[in-house]
């Protein structure tokens, strides 16, 4: 009885994750801008001089200050302004709350997009969000990524830079990006502070 149940457990933990699957679409290299990036998405030309063989290990975001640092054993080595979720006070507790998480995670994947420019995952919902979520009833939502801004003649870049209006993301000028795609590996932890 023991194997059967057992077995139904790992068939529906192999259906629920196949539930969750991801697609990134991505652009071709070659439909990018030039210097935007290489073809295994490592290395850009976008470094800051003086900042080549740095490396970052941790990735710091305030958001009562709009900043997000990048960190080098434990001393900050770059500031860039950032735009948050409509609704930038308090942590992100549902799917639809138009907030950006607060806590740990990881930066765990990272895509070209087509909206947004170069984008960068953050690995929410942590286990902390998903209890808090599943306690009051409400999905707590997912796909918060660091992303550049649309290049759009309606509304020019400088726009997005002066307000908070994301769905929840993270949101930097598209320059500002490109830096960060270039000197931040998958796998780096992200703290983001109230």
């Amino acid at each position: 009885m023991r194997w059967l149940l057992a077995l139904f457990c790992l068939s529906f933990a192999t259906v629920s994750s196949a539930a969750f699957t991801v697609t990134i679409e991505k652009k071709p290299v070659s439909q990018l801008a030039p210097n935007v990036i290489d073809p295994v998405h490592s290395v850009t030309p976008s470094v800051p001089p003086g900042l080549a063989n740095a490396v970052v290990d941790k990735v710091l975001v305030i958001k009562s200050a709009h900043q997000l640092q990048l960190i080098s054993r434990g001393q900050p080595l770059k500031t860039y302004r950032v735009s948050l979720g409509k609704s930038p006070r308090g942590p992100k507790e549902h799917e639809g709350d138009m907030r950006t998480p607060e806590g740990f995670y990881w930066l765990d994947w990272r895509k070209v997009s087509d909206r947004y420019n170069l984008a960068i995952h953050v690995s929410y919902p942590n286990a902390t969000d998903s209890a808090k979520a599943r306690n009051a009833g409400l999905p707590a939502g997912g796909m918060i990524m660091i992303h550049g801004t649309p290049d759009s003649e309606d509304y020019p870049e400088w726009y997005f830079n002066t307000l908070d209006w994301t769905d929840g993301c993270i949101a930097m000028k598209n320059q500002d990006m490109r830096e960060l795609w270039s000197m931040v590996k998958d796998g780096t932890m992200i703290e983001i502070r109230p």
